[in-house]
């Protein structure tokens, strides 16, 4: 297990400490845990790693099935993440948010959260070829893959263009 201290962003110098561990998780591999209660709002990680392009992300992880890439802005820069927040999960009815702040990626809870309970966020997830991009999460509203709900409609709109250009051929 890794276990690291991540503070909570209500208190100034005297911050709150909470602790995270990765165990094993039933949605996929390794996942990120609590071992205290997360009040509602707080920060919970940050998402580091080196800075890359999403150029030299494509051709560094080419043949490779999972990365821990997290898209910057207009997604041209991304990050290559190597500390414990690369460990949470996807969920399709996620406990966190992501939110970019000058720069830097944060999760933070939108519910309070119990001990013992995995962290997740909805990856949203914008680029991958033609990758299915499964989900695994179990929720209830679980939408079967990871890919955002807008990048959800605007696969299924090419998928309708190409039938209809194979059909106009025949």
């Amino acid at each position: 297990m890794v276990g690291c201290g991540l503070y909570s962003s209500h208190r100034k110098a005297s911050h709150i400490r909470m602790s995270l561990i990765i165990r094993s998780s039933a949605i996929h591999a390794a996942g990120c845990y609590t071992t205290t209660a997360i009040r509602k709002g707080t920060r919970v990680a940050e998402y580091t790693g080196h800075l890359l392009t999403k150029a030299e992300a494509d051709i560094r992880y080419e043949d490779s099935t999972i990365t821990y890439l997290f898209g910057l802005g207009d997604g041209h820069m991304v990050i290559d993440g190597h500390a414990a927040a690369m460990f949470i999960n996807h969920s399709c009815a996620a406990n966190c948010e992501t939110s970019e702040e000058a720069g830097r990626v944060w999760i933070r809870t939108l519910r309070p959260i119990k001990a013992g309970e995995e962290i997740t966020y909805d990856y949203c997830l914008y680029d991958g070829g033609d990758e299915e991009a499964r989900c695994n999460c179990g929720a209830a509203t679980c939408r079967g893959t990871m890919y955002s709900p807008a990048e959800i409609k605007r696969r299924q709109r090419a998928a309708k263009k190409a039938v209809g250009k194979v059909r106009s051929k025949k």
